[in-house]
């Protein structure tokens, strides 16, 4: 079985092409990456992945008490990213072992449409739950209990995953690189910035975006609704009431009053943003300024640029344990 020290032995014995006495060129080694860091970075990855999400589907699955709207879109998120785990990074580890494609033509495009799907839905899974969140917090009187709003979410969401998705099956092509067969995407310059800006904006500029929307909507909801609110608590305090009825809590909430409850999930749907963010941008980043020649290829960057790419799925990996410091029912479920 062919490993990356191949692939070395190979960049050391490749010294130069069109060697003139005025120009020298070093031949670049696309294959060539930090073996021992990114198989350890990958297997972390992978574990952490489907032990997590799928003892929370588990969880989730066994939970039949608490069968909420949040719950339905934590499933649907943690799906999504359990198949990032076995889709995306499964796969990326047994390429990376082989290091030639072996699967064939077919399989290329198959795969490498799925792993684009995985990636787009674990995106806009979050984004559906961001949605349902502000209109959760802004529009309680109108946020019905009915399952058909979260649905029609979580549909758009996938739906616009596979669409999205396409194109990979025309662009990924078995070819001969460097004097292996691989699942590769042959395009020109102008054509790979075109490509790159595009999956940026679709994956995570316009999420971003549309989140951080949601979000500065719903803080400002949150934090207007309780200016009101203080006037209120302070004139109860006044008349001497020691303790609110049922009643008056009842048409506290009837006038928009947001409960405990409810602000602790938009916290946690926060911090899955934040993470979210946090874990793309690196490799969003990068790929742009590679793309557009900030970012020179040397043997190096090139090196760089496939463990970014490895770092990607980490808010897959994370997610699982924001559930269990938000979630109090899930974590026990877990237990």
């Amino acid at each position: 079985m062919e490993t990356v020290t191949v692939a070395e032995e190979e960049l050391t014995t490749m010294k130069y092409v069109n060697a003139t006495p005025e120009f020298t060129k070093e031949e670049i080694n696309s294959f060539f990456f930090y073996e021992t860091i990114q198989f350890t970075v990958l297997w972390i990855l992978f574990l952490s992945i489907v032990l997590g999400n799928g003892a929370v589907l588990v969880a989730l699955s066994f939970n039949k008490a608490r069968k909420n709207r949040m719950n339905f879109f934590i499933m649907h998120l943690a799906l999504a990213d359990l198949l990032v785990g076995l889709v995306s990074v499964m796969i990326d580890m047994i390429w990376r072992t082989t290091v030639t494609w072996s699967a064939g033509p077919i399989a290329c495009k198959v795969v490498k449409y799925l792993q684009v799907v995985v990636t787009y839905s674990s995106t806009y899974v979050l984004v559906a739950l961001s949605i349902d969140r502000y209109d959760a917090i802004t529009h309680p009187m109108n946020f019905s209990s009915s399952w058909r709003r979260a649905r029609a979410l979580i549909g758009c969401a996938w739906i616009l995953s596979f669409v999205f998705a396409v194109p990979s099956v025309f662009i990924n092509e078995e070819t001969i690189i460097q004097g292996r067969t691989q699942c590769w995407i042959e395009m020109s310059p102008w054509q790979w910035k075109l490509y790159i800006s595009i999956v940026a904006t679709t994956v995570f500029v316009v999420p971003a975006i549309v989140i951080s929307g949601c979000y500065a909507i719903i803080v400002y909801t949150i934090w207007s609704k309780s200016k009101l609110l203080s006037p209120a608590k302070n004139n109860t305090l006044q008349r001497g009431a020691k303790k609110p009825e049922e009643h008056d809590i009842r048409r506290s909430s009837s006038r928009g009053i947001i409960p405990k409850a409810k602000i602790k999930t938009v916290k946690m749907t926060f911090v899955i943003v934040f993470v979210f963010i946090l874990c793309w941008s690196p490799y969003i980043v990068f790929d742009l300024l590679q793309v557009y020649g900030y970012i020179p290829k040397t043997q190096a960057s090139v090196a760089l640029a496939t463990f970014i790419q490895s770092l990607a799925p980490l808010n897959s990996a994370a997610n699982p344990i924001i559930y269990c410091l938000f979630s109090t029912h899930i974590c026990r479920s877990l237990r």
